[in-house]
């Protein structure tokens, strides 16, 4: 909307440390075919992985939290939803999946904004509709939220607001002077500064981020999680949204400080992704780092049985033996024992 307007892109000064990092990301992006090519299985491990981690994390920053034991099965589809937060574990796992299948069928529009967000609030009745009132739009810190206010539109402005975003940003994208990486950046900017949905709109704009990113083959989110990345980074993306969305309203705003924070979570995305595929030629070989990869997107506690069906291809023995060597290090906890031995990470979901 507001950065989107006079052809401000087209004329946008990039910082030498911004247009570094839009060709690093741009590279990696030409590699990704080839570690898919050379590791299927870790591919296939890491986007299991990944499709969890996005759930889990999209849904909590959002403050939706489930009883740990049932978090996996709702996200596969196994049990049904009993309660709200359920519904909207449901919701985000089967918008995520949508997206993640048939990005390049979709149009960014009003209309599809709010199918997402029909879908991930599930069971709501605020599902699928625009803010009708007027609100503070509070910065995400730490521990708490602030009152510090993100500026915003009036609620009576939205559907028009919504409308000029959608149709401004597909303009851009047929301008050759404005690459996508900076357009699908932009895109998820402006949604944030005018927050056109009263709860759910977190998940929204991660869905437009990874929604825009397929379209262009930027590919990294769907072996590594972005909504974890940003989660785990949430003060720099609040530092980077109240920096840059100053003057917003009046098409004087900086936004530098959001792009270097954005495609700084993207390059980091994809250094972890090659870190990871890179291992696989290692001495500890594929199928350590295949088991190893599926430990990791575990968010709570898993049984060995868990274990042994996301890692297709690994004998039990391999995979006893990697978890046995995680427990050595230190990374993995058996908290029971039994006919049914339970693992968790160690450090993590500790009361």
């Amino acid at each position: 909307m507001m950065t989107f307007r006079k052809g401000r892109l087209r004329e946008l000064a990039l910082p030498a440390n911004t247009v570094r990092l839009m060709l690093e990301i741009a590279e990696s992006k030409g590699r990704q075919q080839i570690y898919a090519r050379q590791a299927p299985q870790l591919l296939r491990a890491l986007r299991a992985a990944a499709f969890v981690r996005g759930v889990e994390c999209a849904t909590r920053i959002d403050g939706v939290t489930v009883a740990p034991d049932r978090l996996l099965s709702l996200i596969w589809g196994h049990i049904q939803p009993r309660n709200q937060s359920e519904n909207e574990i449901r919701g985000y796992a089967q918008a995520l999946a949508l997206i993640a299948a048939s990005a390049s069928e979709f149009q960014v529009t009003p209309d599809f904004l709010r199918r997402l967000h029909g879908t991930i609030l599930e069971g709501s009745g605020e599902a699928g509709q625009w803010r009708t009132q007027e609100n503070r739009v509070d910065e995400f810190r730490e521990e708490k939220p602030s009152t510090l206010p993100f500026p915003s539109v009036s609620a009576s402005e939205i559907p028009a607001a919504v409308e000029q975003l959608c149709t401004s940003y597909t303009e851009v994208l047929n301008e050759p002077q404005v690459h996508p990486l900076l357009a699908v950046a932009v895109l998820v900017f402006d949604f944030e500064c005018l927050h056109p949905f009263r709860v759910g709109h977190a998940r929204v704009s991660h869905l437009l981020a990874l929604l825009g990113l397929y379209q262009h083959g930027f590919e990294i989110g769907r072996a590594i999680s972005l909504e974890r990345c940003f989660e785990q980074s949430r003060q720099a993306y609040s530092n980077a949204l109240r920096l840059s969305s100053a003057g917003w309203q009046e098409g004087s705003h900086d936004l530098n400080p959001w792009l270097e924070y954005f495609f700084t979570v993207l390059r980091r995305a994809y250094q972890e992704f090659e870190q990871r595929a890179g291992e696989v030629a290692s001495p500890r070989g594929a199928k350590t780092v295949l088991v190893e990869t599926a430990v990791d997107g575990f968010p709570f506690a898993f049984t060995f049985s868990e274990l042994e069906r996301t890692c297709p291809g690994v004998s039990r023995v391999v995979v006893y033996r990697v978890l046995r060597q995680l427990k050595r290090k230190g990374v993995v906890e058996r908290i029971n024992r039994g006919s049914q031995v339970t693992w968790r990470k160690i450090g993590e979901n500790r009361d």
